[in-house]
């Protein structure tokens, strides 16, 4: 039996660190040029002030992975509910995999860049011809009636213009189809994601990450964070919940993060065993799957 792992990866809903920031403010600036000012939203040490808010965003996302095309597919829907005091007209969402484009101005980086120096197996890389398919392919977005929504892709990002502002303390639901191609991890220097080839055992082990479109981040200090994905540096989201069916043939063992919530349909009597056993073991590794 082939075992081919897939890692799926960025399902978190905390907050990460901002992937850019700003210009260096010196050593001994005063803090207080650096954080907002205070208000009703935000105290003057930078925490959550009387009248705090943070925008919500739930996912139920449909993935299956074509290991004959290595093509991840994936449909979505998302409930957008707006905890801020403004009226939305338009929202952002992400499509990270558009990094990974020819044309984007950060390809470079994934193939080594360009430093000081260069070593030959670099200069192999950034010089031998490239062909390959990459990015978020947007199928369809459209509203619960399936109604088109209008959208404008910006390179790593995507505005979708609502049919009427998206009022306080509303919520609004709509569909993303999607896919994109896995890309070849040997081709790539610095990536954290793609498919690694075995071809003795004629495998495909999958890690995959930044895969979903997810909402941007909106707060009450710069509005829409949709500055674009610089591959190297991290996200915000938003919190929420995840609902994720995950479909790779039979013999294909799943990583992810989350609850599992059919392993009866995925696991047999003795792996379930063995899960059971890891959730109350933590002196030593408890391997679910052995062959």
């Amino acid at each position: 039996m082939r075992l081919i792992l897939i890692v799926f990866a960025v399902l978190a809903v905390t907050t990460a660190s901002a992937q850019e920031q700003g210009k260096w403010q010196g050593k001994f600036e005063q803090l207080d040029q650096m954080l907002p000012t205070p208000n009703e939203y935000r105290n003057s040490a930078g925490g959550p002030g009387s009248k705090y808010w943070q925008q919500r965003a739930d996912y139920v996302i449909d993935a299956e992975i074509d290991e004959q095309t290595n093509i991840l597919h994936g449909k979505e829907t998302i409930t957008y509910t707006n905890n801020s005091p403004e009226s939305l007209s338009f929202l952002w969402l992400q499509l990270d995999q558009n990094v990974n484009k020819k044309g984007n101005e950060d390809f470079g980086y994934l193939f080594g860049g360009v430093r000081d120096s260069i070593n030959t197996r670099t200069m192999q890389f950034l010089t031998r011809p490239i062909e390959f398919q990459a990015g978020h392919v947007i199928e369809s977005v459209t509203d619960m009636a399936g109604k088109t929504l209008p959208t404008l892709i910006n390179n790593t990002m995507m505005r979708i213009d609502l049919a009427a502002p998206l009022k306080p303390g509303s919520s609004v639901s709509f569909k993303v189809n999607w896919n994109y191609a896995i890309t070849d991890r040997s081709m790539f220097l610095l990536s954290r994601e793609g498919y690694e080839y075995f071809p003795e055992d004629d495998n495909r082990a999958y890690m995959i990450a930044h895969w979903y479109p997810r909402m941007c981040a909106f707060d009450d200090t710069e509005g829409w964070q949709n500055k674009q994905f610089r591959r190297l540096g991290e996200f915000t989201l938003e919190f929420g919940n995840y609902t994720v069916n995950i479909t790779v043939p039979a013999d294909h063992l799943v990583a992810s993060t989350g609850v599992l919530q059919n392993p009866g349909e995925v696991l047999s009597d003795v792996q379930q065993a063995r899960l059971a056993e890891a959730r109350k073991s933590y002196d030593k590794p408890v391997f679910i799957v052995t062959e």
